[in-house]
């Protein structure tokens, strides 16, 4: 089965693999849900880092950056189905049911949901579906479970109004903080200018203004900073990090870290190691 597969088109997905697979970089646009059927997932943010198995429940909020990592129970499969909650679906909820929110939320964008009866019997429903790769739900059915999935989820916990139905744009944040925790994720730059609020002009001004350099040359000397840092003092290996910190291929990360510092990230490393056993 092709993983990760289309239930219902940009809405539902069903996720199933026997092997580990690691996603170094996932940014959510919409409020996404995630039903754990079996094996495990850890997401790590700059925040938070939660784990959910078999029979658990995660709302990831909207705009977030994140690593998701996806583990297969030991001699067996990881399945997860996803729903995501769309914008246009929840202003139509708001004006066909009448949950608005009623305050600004500011708990915790990432949030385990307790598993009720009304819950579990609604994935239940929809698992065979899934695993049938949504060959007899129709559009129209689909809407109808995702509509019920949010009241579902309101019903378990009220407060998740002020979260899912918080329409406003993504407000201008503190640059400086956001690029130190964010740094390592590997996104266009248009992308970190809307996370923080900001146009591209003026991303690329105010960044100028905190950090005396452009968003990918700072980027770039961050992400290989770090790289020597985490060889020297962790003792991690080039193989192990490169993608952590945001660069797409072994070769590119060190190529580049060889420009900057003079030397290869291996050959530090082995010069790391061979003093280690000298001494």
């Amino acid at each position: 089965m092709t993983s990760p597969a289309e239930i219902l088109p940009g809405v539902i997905f069903y996720s199933y693999l026997s092997t580990e697979r690691k996603e170094k970089v996932c940014l959510w646009n919409h409020h996404t849900l995630i039903l754990q059927v079996s094996g495990q997932l850890i997401l790590e943010t700059s925040e938070q880092n939660i784990s959910i198995s078999g029979g658990e429940l995660l709302l990831i909020g909207k705009n977030h950056l994140g690593t998701l990592t996806k583990t297969p129970i030991p001699g067996g499969n990881y399945e997860t189905i996803v729903i995501s909650l769309q914008e246009d679906l929840l202003r139509k909820i708001v004006l066909e049911e009448k949950l608005e929110a009623d305050r600004k939320y500011t708990g915790q964008p990432n949030i385990l949901i307790p598993i009720n009866e009304f819950l579990e019997g609604y994935f239940q429903s929809i698992i065979p579906y899934a695993r049938s790769s949504g060959a007899a739900m129709t559009d129209e059915m689909g809407i109808l479970k995702v509509t019920e999935g949010v009241k579902l989820l309101i019903l378990a916990l009220p407060e998740l109004r002020n979260h899912l139905f918080d329409f406003s744009e993504p407000f201008k944040i503190d640059l400086e903080k956001f690029m130190l925790n964010n740094f390592h994720f590997n996104i266009p730059i248009e992308k970190f200018a809307y996370l923080t609020g900001r146009s591209h002009a003026a991303f690329k001004r105010d960044f100028m203004k905190t950090f005396g350099a452009p968003p990918r040359q700072w980027l770039q000397e961050k992400r290989l900073t770090e790289a020597k840092h985490l060889i020297e003092t962790k003792h991690q290996k080039p193989s192990a990090i490169y993608l952590n910190l945001g660069f797409e291929s072994l070769s590119h990360f060190s190529y580049s870290f060889k420009k900057k510092f003079g030397f290869s990230p291996t050959a530090l490393n082995y010069r790391l190691s061979t003093n280690d056993l000298q001494h």
